[in-house]
């Protein structure tokens, strides 16, 4: 994800989130004998997961590894 800004990030995980909460109250819908899944409630939540990652890493200012304790030789 080279070249995504916080802004970018948060406005993601907004999206991701109301896509969520709209997926929770409305999961499946039938008309008739007829039914239909809306959304992939799993799929949406991990979208979440991965666009609230994404906004902590920005927020710290950092985009590699951190590496903690280590010991010089």
């Amino acid at each position: 994800m080279a070249g995504i800004t916080l802004a970018q990030a948060e406005t993601m995980l907004a999206a991701a989130t109301e896509a969520y909460t709209t997926a929770l109250n409305q999961k499946s819908y039938t008309i008739g004998s007829r039914g239909q899944q809306r959304h992939d409630i799993d799929k949406l939540r991990a979208e979440v997961d991965r666009w609230d990652a994404k906004v902590k890493e920005l927020s710290r200012g950092t985009t590699g590894m951190r590496i903690r304790g280590a010991t010089p030789t």
